[in-house]
């Protein structure tokens, strides 16, 4: 269950929307504009169900692309998480395994090319949840996307939802960075998915967030308050 969510929530996502490429012989500057524009999509929450998803992917033309089009890259590594999720819900441990390798590969591909990719670090942090492997080293990834992009909230949204499900397991340093980034974004007013990781999670985790919560200003404390009570509502 734990390994399922995780991949759930680092896509942050359900539901699906569709596209379109226009044809299958896209010049590769038309193709790197779309694959751009679905990065640009998925980074502000437009999601895609494991369908449309997969036909995406099947109709990206991958062979045009060269090795550093990180922005194209990182919109593919974004469509395959939900079928990751998808073939481990259907118990296919093979497509499950393929996945999981694409998408290693093809993250590995991008740090060649963008070694402080903040985002890129953070999938394969969630990747090595996936293997089962909640270590140092799985861990050492997330402090990576950290020290990258400590203060920025684009990618702290996004490495709450996949990192608090796990914070009891994380070392101290890493665990103190996941506080502090939940009280950091609830200060400054995004609080819809610090809420949403707060009711998903379990009740020694909450014990934590509420302490963060409560050295807040009164403000901050009432948009959580506000936040948690429309979720629920």
């Amino acid at each position: 269950m734990l390994r399922l969510a995780a991949l759930r929530i680092v896509l942050f996502a359900i539901g699906g929307l569709g596209m379109a490429w226009g044809g299958s012989n896209l010049a590769r500057g038309a193709a790197l504009d779309e694959l751009q524009n679905l990065e640009s999509r998925l980074l502000q929450f437009e999601t895609f169900g494991p369908a449309a998803a997969a036909d995406v992917l099947q109709d990206a033309p991958v062979d045009e692309l060269s090795g550093c089009d990180n922005h194209a890259h990182r919109s593919l590594l974004l469509l395959e998480m939900p079928l990751a999720e998808a073939a481990l819900r259907a118990g296919a441990v093979t497509d499950f395994d393929r996945h999981l390798g694409s998408i290693e590969s093809r993250a590995r591909q991008v740090l060649a090319c963008a070694p402080r990719d903040p985002l890129v670090w953070l999938i394969l942090f969630g990747h090595e949840i996936e293997r089962g492997q909640l270590d140092e080293h799985a861990f050492d990834l997330l402090a990576t996307s950290y020290e990258i992009s400590p203060h920025e909230a684009w990618i702290g949204t996004r490495r709450m939802a996949v990192a608090l499900p796990v914070v009891m397991a994380a070392p101290a340093p890493v665990q103190q960075q996941v506080l502090a980034e939940f009280r950091n974004l609830v200060r400054h007013g995004f609080v819809e998915i610090p809420a949403r990781s707060y009711l998903s999670t379990t009740a020694a985790t909450r014990a934590l967030l509420q302490a963060q919560v409560d050295a807040l200003d009164v403000r901050s404390r009432q948009a959580f308050a506000d936040a948690l009570e429309k979720l629920r509502s």
